[in-house]
């Protein structure tokens, strides 16, 4: 057996299918099809249980996801051991942050970036998900929330707060913004599947009836208020700066969260990462008012 076997079973089982599996491992459906059944064929036991096009490991799946598991953790501990000696100002940062951070923030702060590290390129993954430091999927991330996991290292740089937005034209012989409720008035919500703290308060604070669109998109929301479909929550950071939105409610003290930088302990050392951390982070704390809704 050698590692392509392994990360073949890591992939299946995480994504629950060879569609999936094909994606994270850069091959056609065929291709991981032809490999499974010829994995399976050498050891002459069946690795994953097949129902309604998912995939489930058997007893001897997981038998081979763990040892897979083990061999990934020891092989991601040594890359992150070598890229954390590395004192070169130079190579690779891969940067995860939200849709609307990357929107209103990051690029300006990334032209210093550039103009103080040019050998230094960024790889920015915009993605509202969470992408797993401990498994490199990015060196740096840029969250509203507090690391948990004990294997990272964070810098808190700000609170970042909410507010309910609209634009004058909507709000033109309309009632004002009364909570709870806002009766009369039409609103911007997230689509029906997400969990994130603005939908519930949404949810929890506004007729369903009254939300009569909906994007998973917050830079979508923010231009739907522009156009004049109703009120959305946007963060402060993001409305305040639209001379074309008002501020009609808020900030919402519940929804306010705090804004870290972080990244593997095991890189907080490299020469990139402590660069990045000192030119992005401290350009994102001189911009604490914009996102605390003060400025």
């Amino acid at each position: 057996m050698d590692w392509n076997s392994f990360r073949l079973i890591l992939a299946i089982s995480r994504t629950g299918s060879l569609k999936g599996a094909a994606k994270t491992l850069g091959h056609d459906h065929s291709t991981i099809f032809r490999w499974l059944n010829t994995l399976e064929a050498t050891f002459q036991v069946q690795l994953f249980e097949r129902s309604a096009g998912t995939y489930r490991p058997t007893d001897a799946g997981e038998r081979m996801l763990l040892a897979a598991e083990r061999m990934e953790e020891e092989a991601l501990a040594l890359d992150r051991d070598i890229t954390g000696r590395d004192a070169r100002l130079s190579g690779n940062l891969r940067i995860t942050c939200s849709e609307s951070l990357a929107y209103r923030l990051l690029n300006d702060l990334l032209v210093e970036f550039r103009a103080r590290h040019d050998g230094i390129s960024i790889e920015l993954l915009v993605d509202n998900r969470q992408l797993d430091l401990l498994r490199r999927e990015a060196d740096i991330a840029i969250r509203a929330t507090r690391p948990a996991e004990g294997d990272l290292f964070g810098r808190r740089l700000a609170d970042t707060a909410w507010a309910l937005y609209a634009s004058p034209a909507y709000l033109a012989g309309k009632p004002t913004p009364v909570a709870p409720g806002f009766a009369g008035h039409s609103f911007i919500g997230w689509d029906t599947a997400a969990t994130a703290a603005a939908a519930t308060w949404l949810t929890d604070m506004v007729p369903g009836a009254a939300i009569v669109y909906r994007s998973s998109s917050l830079i979508n929301q923010m231009m739907a208020v522009k156009a004049g479909i109703g009120l959305a929550l946007l963060p402060c950071y993001l409305g305040d700066p639209e001379a074309d939105l008002v501020r009609v409610a808020g900030p919402e003290g519940a929804l306010t969260r705090e804004l870290w930088l972080i990244t593997h302990r095991d890189l907080r050392n490299t020469a990139r990462v402590r660069a990045f951390f000192d030119v992005v982070g401290r350009g994102l704390v001189a911009r604490r008012d914009l996102l605390e809704g003060k400025g």
